[in-house]
C-alpha cells in the first residue's frame, strides 16, 4: 500500500524560481503503524529519493516500540507504507537518525532503552549499502549507559563525520539531571574508527546538540536546555563553540532564542547561510520558528513561524536537498502525526510579494 498524497513535483527537477510559500503536508498519522510517532528524521538518498525514519508504538516508554522507515521516490506522490527496520524484542527503541554519507552508505543510528528511563539507554547502529532497501544486523556504537542520539551527522572539511550525541542522567522521566551533557562521536571513514570528543557542560545540563562547521577549526553547536518542564521565565536555547576542529568544546551558554526544553535543529545551507529551527516559547512547543543567519552566526534577523496555534510542533529535523529546497519534518497531535514542510530559503529571508 501507498499513503499520503504530495501535490507538487519538486523532487523531479531543479526549481528555478524562488517562492515565498511554505508547503506543509501530513505524512503519517495514528492510522499508520506505530501510533506514537516521535521523533522522526529525514535524508535524501543517492538518486534523489527521500527517506524518513521514526520510532513508534504504544508510547514513549513502550517496550513495543520499533523503528519504521518509509521512502518517497523521485517523481512519485505517495510515501511507501512504513515498515519495521529495527526492533529489539521486549526493549524500547527511540530517536532514529537516518543519514546517507558521501560514499552512498546509509546509516541508521537509534536508541535502545535498557531500563525505565532514557538514562538507561545506549545507541545502536545499522547500515545499508543498497539505498535503505535492506539493513545490516545492529551493532553498538557506545556502551556507556545513558548514551543517546537525536541529530544528523555532518561531514567535516577533512572528511571525518561528526555525529551529535548526549549523555542523559537522572531517574526522573519528567526532567534530566544537571550532569546531562552533550558531545560528539567522530568517525574516520578511512580507518573506520569512532572516537569521542570532549563533553559540553552547563549549569542545568544540556542535550541534543546540533552542529555546523564554519572554518577548519571553528564549529558552533546550538543545544536544547536540560532540566524540567515546569513553567519558567528563563528558558533559553544553549550554544557552545569549538576552536580545535570539534575535539573540545566550551561550556554551553544561554542565547536569546527561547526554548521550552525541546529539540532544535541547526544546519548550514549550500550558500553558507545558517538555519536554526526552534520553538519560540519558554514553556510550550509552539510556534515552530525558522531563523536564518547570513553573516556566519553573528545575527539572525530573518525569522518566520512555519507552524503555530493551539497544538505542539516538536522535534524539528531539517535538511536541504540538492535542488536547494529546505525540508523540515516535525511531530504534532500529541506525538501521533508527522508533518513535512518544504520551502525555499527565500520564504524566510525574502520579501512578501506585493498584492
Amino acid at each position: 500500500m501507498k499513503h499520503v498524497m504530495f501535490f507538487f513535483s519538486l523532487f523531479a527537477a531543479t526549481v528555478y524560481s524562488q517562492s515565498y510559500n511554505i508547503d506543509t503536508y501530513r505524512v503519517f498519522g495514528p492510522e499508520h503503524p506505530g501510533q506514537y510517532k516521535h521523533p522522526a528524521s529525514i535524508t535524501q538518498l543517492a538518486y534523489g529519493d527521500l527517506y524518513i525514519a521514526y520510532y513508534g508504538g504504544s508510547g514513549e516508554y513502550g517496550d513495543d516500540t520499533a523503528v519504521y522507515g518509509s521512502c518517497l521516490k523521485v517523481g512519485e506522490i505517495l510515501w511507501s507504507e512504513p515498515k519495521v527496520i529495527a526492533n529489539t524484542p521486549d526493549r524500547g527503541e527511540g530517536n532514529p537518525v537516518v543519514w546517507q554519507a558521501p560514499d552512498g552508505r546509509v546509516w541508521l543510528f537509534y536508541v535502545n532503552r535498557y531500563g525505565k528511563t532514557w538514562s538507561n539507554a545506549r545507541v545502536k547502529v545499522k547500515i545499508s549499502d543498497d539505498g535503505a532497501e535492506t539493513w545490516s544486523d545492529s551493532f553498538m556504537l557506545n556502551f556507556e549507559e545513558g548514551t543517546m542520539v537525536r541529530g544528523q551527522p555532518i561531514v567535516l572539511i577533512n572528511g571525518d563525520y561528526l555525529l551529535p550525541m548526549y549523555h542523559e542522567t537522572g531517574e526522573d522521566r519528567e526532567k534530566t539531571a544537571a550532569t546531562t551533557s552533550s558531545y560528539f562521536m567522530r568517525y574516520n571513514p578511512k580507518t573506520k574508527v569512532w572516537t569521542e570528543t570532549g563533553r559540553i557542560k552547563s549549569t542545568t545540563g544540556n542535550l541534543q546538540p546540533q552542529v555546523v562547521q564554519l572554518t577548519n577549526d571553528y564549529l558552533v553547536a546550538y543545544i536544547r536546555r536540560g532540566g524540567d518542564f515546569l513553567p519558567t521565565d528563563h528558558g533559553y536555547t544553549l550554544r557552545s563553540e569549538s576552536h580545535d576542529g570539534g575535539n573540545t568544546w566550551s561550556e554551553a551558554v544561554e542565547t536569546k532564542f527561547r526554548n521550552p526544553n525541546s529539540a532544535v535543529d541547526f544546519i548550514k545551507l549550500q550558500n553558507g547561510h545558517l538555519l536554526l529551527v526552534y520553538n519560540d516559547n519558554m514553556n510550550e512547543r509552539t510556534p515552530l520558528t525558522v531563523a536564518v543567519s547570513t553573516d556566519g552566526d553573528k545575527s539572525y534577523p530573518f525569522r518566520r513561524n512555519i507552524a503555530g496555534g493551539d497544538n505542539t510542533f516538536a522535534y524539528p529535523y531539517a535538511i536541504q536537498t540538492r535542488d536547494g529546497k529546505i525540508h523540515i519534518i516535525y511531530t504534532t497531535n500529541t506525538r501521533t502525526t508527522i508533518m513535512h514542510a518544504v520551502f525555499d530559503e527565500f520564504a524566510i529571508i525574502g520579501k512578501e510579494p506585493e498584492l
